[in-house]
């Protein structure tokens, strides 16, 4: 593996690439220091530390540590998300999105305008929704000496927060176009592991204090170490259907003949559905965080909280829901059942048409039961470790887990196919990152 990071970085183009996606991600940690005008950081992580592990920790999360800091970036790239999800949602029900999804690059180019004015306005409804609720509340509990709740200040805190939004999406962008890796999907990775090492020290700090029992924390790590391993192998695991072309003479040349396979992951929607559930329960989360003194609208922000079991549940489910529905999006198996037929293939014992479409919709059908499912399961694994361990000072989440390793492998995958195409070695010399049979 070390060779092939050397060889990587020897490449010049591959090199620049790696380059700039980390310069992007240092610009993005910089403006994770930017706070937003007006903001006593001091009280609102004062007041956070109170409520750890409450309804605040998945914006937190998934926002990189930027909502405690209160900075530009305070609402993360989650509005994007949620956005797109209603926008991929819309493409089905309404037919000029459908027609348009349809068109090619440029009705492609369209709907993502849309998705972006989309995620921005929900940005700037959710920064409203924050300066009005959360920090102007009680007299401006958490506002500077000087500042107070207004319209200047409403105007401030959305103009900021609106800034950070469609400043992150344009380095996401940048970094999809120029860089290594889907560049929103880094701008998450890069979030949830940057307070990992700090994390660690915290806990040491407790071991040593005996606040955090050692055995417990051993086993903790074993199951991250577990947990990472098995994510990994489904990540990469796939189905082959085997695949033969009909061999065709034109003159004295034979064309045709040979044998391939469809490749069918056990995974196949990747990290998508574990984003989309995350979005999904932001949003009641959201709307009732800054309203504490409500115990209605706590009941039902810990309803939706995974820290609970009914949240957990309410997670487990959406994981499983999108993961069907993004596979049915990604592959769809009557238009590879008229590309084989046009193409003279056919899979061996099953007849062209139909029958071809029903036993790939059986085969994926099947697939994605179980990776739904795999998915499902390490998302609620995590939080009932911590629950049996009593470790709740790492905010190791299944969801934080199933995005760093698949970012990270879809990471690799790219490298390693810049790499074979120069005729490099890869990253592994046995069975490399582009999946194994199974």
């Amino acid at each position: 593996m070390l060779k092939a990071f050397r060889s990587a970085l020897a490449i010049p183009e591959l090199r620049q690439r790696i380059l700039f996606t980390l310069l992007v991600l240092a610009a993005y940690r910089l403006g994770a220091f930017i706070p937003t005008p007006g903001v006593d950081l001091d009280k609102i992580q004062e007041f956070l530390r109170t409520t750890q592990g409450g309804v605040f920790g998945i914006i937190n999360l998934f926002s990189g540590g930027n909502f405690e800091r209160f900075s530009i970036f305070a609402l993360g790239i989650m509005p994007y998300i949620t956005a797109a999800i209603i926008m991929q949602l819309l493409v089905n029900v309404i037919p000029t999105l459908e027609k348009l999804s349809k068109e090619g690059e440029e009705g492609r180019r369209i709907i993502n305008q849309y998705t972006r004015i989309g995620g921005i306005a929900l940005g700037a409804f959710q920064g409203f929704f924050l300066a009005t609720a959360f920090l102007g509340a009680e007299g401006g509990r958490f506002l500077l000496p000087g500042w107070a709740p207004g319209p200047f200040f409403w105007l401030v805190v959305v103009v900021t927060q609106v800034a950070g939004i469609a400043l992150l999406l344009w380095m996401a962008e940048r970094i999809t176009e120029y860089g290594i890796g889907n560049g929103t999907s880094m701008i998450i990775f890069a979030g949830i592991v940057v307070d990992w090492l700090p994390q660690l020290f915290r806990t040491a700090g407790l071991i040593r204090t005996g606040e955090v029992n050692l055995v417990a924390f051993l086993f903790f790590l074993a199951f991250i170490v577990l947990a990472f391993a098995g994510m990994a192998a489904v990540q990469q695991a796939e189905r082959r259907i085997p695949v033969q072309y009909a061999r065709k003479v034109v003159g004295r040349r034979v064309y045709g003949g040979q044998a391939t396979y469809i490749p069918i992951k056990l995974n196949a929607a990747g990290v998508i559905p574990i984003v989309f559930a995350a979005a999904i329960l932001q949003i009641p989360i959201f709307l009732t965080a800054p309203f504490q003194d409500n115990q209605v609208l706590q009941a039902i922000a810990n309803f939706f909280n995974p820290t609970h079991l009914s949240g957990l549940l309410i997670e487990v489910v959406l994981i499983v829901l999108f993961t069907y529905v993004y596979t049915a999006v990604q592959f769809d198996p009557k238009r590879i059942a008229e590309s084989l037929r046009e193409y003279g293939g056919f899979i061996p014992g099953i007849r062209p048409g139909e029958p071809t479409v029903k036993f790939l919709e059986h085969i994926v059908s099947r697939l994605t039961l179980w990776g739904a499912l795999f998915l499902g399961l390490v998302a609620a694994l995590p939080q009932i470790i911590q629950n049996l361990t009593g470790v709740k000072s790492i905010a190791f989440s299944g969801i934080g887990l199933l995005i760093v390793v698949g970012v990270a492998l879809d990471t690799l995958r790219q490298i390693e196919s810049q790499l074979m195409l120069r005729n490099y070695e890869g990253f592994l010399s046995k069975g490399r990152i582009r999946g194994r049979t199974r």
